[in-house]
């Protein structure tokens, strides 16, 4: 599905208010990626043959491709039960996956000592950035309960401090529900039909105000874990000050799970 209705909005967040014709924030953001983040992207967890994991692998290490050239550095936004701030320096492993594939969110980090704990979109970001020859990669996780009230103010507050003089690609890393279908993860759930259409729609028409209308109760029973970080990406994106297109967006939901992609672009 890939609708395009270009959006201008302006913000006001809990904490602060930002005004969307401030071109200074934000103005470094050269490109937003929206990918999912499931372990199963790394070939050592699944022992390969299974063509449904091996096309999400190709479309995340596609996405990722066309997203390391463009930006010297990346800057991650994910929603984990560990929230935190990770750099440059930090490698983890996928040990708690089944495996010990261990990645580093930098060049230079030590992946003698991988943090068995790291966050799954903290994994998933260093897994993509060794895959494609990647930037240095900068994660912040947020709450997987993260009020939108809070995710607004926090992406308004990540423009902010993205804008400088050095271009940086904001990559936004989610799943949708995983209760679709006779795959799911726990029993389907009829809902999750029409809560991922919703959010397709708004990544594709850069429709801020839906993202950042998402239910948050309706999100955590359907495990769409993406909802904070949609969010705090919709945040940042009022706080930049320009307007933005969908250069493509899509869906699927081939293992139980929705899997967005979306790519967004300054006009």
């Amino acid at each position: 599905m890939v609708i395009m209705v270009p959006q201008k909005v302006l913000s006001v967040g809990r904490r602060r208010q930002v005004c969307s014709t401030d071109s200074n924030l934000g103005s470094v953001i050269r490109r937003v990626a929206v990918v999912p983040h499931p372990p199963l992207i790394v070939p050592e967890l699944t022992g390969g043959g299974d063509r449904d994991a091996d096309a999400v692998r190709a479309e995340c290490v596609a996405a990722a491709a066309s997203f390391a050239d463009a930006a010297p550095r990346w800057f991650v936004v994910g929603a984990d039960d560990r929230p935190g701030r990770y750099g440059p320096e930090v490698a983890g492993t996928f040990r708690g996956f089944g495996v010990d594939v261990r990645v580093g969110l930098g060049a230079k980090a030590d992946l003698a000592f991988a943090d068995p704990m790291l966050p799954l979109p903290a994994l998933v970001a260093g897994w993509l950035r060794a895959a494609v020859g990647g930037p240095d990669v900068t994660a912040h996780i947020v709450p997987v309960d993260f009020s939108p009230i809070d995710c607004a103010a926090e992406g308004a507050r990540i423009a902010e401090e993205l804008a400088g003089p050095d271009p940086v690609g904001l990559l936004v890393l989610g799943d949708g529900s995983h209760r679709h279908g006779e795959r799911s993860v726990g029993r389907p759930d009829a809902r999750s039909a029409a809560f991922d259409d919703d959010v397709a729609r708004a990544l594709a028409a850069v429709d801020l105000d839906a993202l950042a209308q998402l239910d948050p109760s309706l999100a955590a029973e359907l495990g769409a874990v993406g909802r904070a970080p949609w969010q705090v990406l919709a945040g940042a994106v009022r706080a930049d000050g320009r307007e933005w297109r969908s250069a493509e967006a899509r869906v699927s939901a081939p293992l139980g799970v929705a899997y967005h992609f979306a790519v967004w672009e300054p006009v």
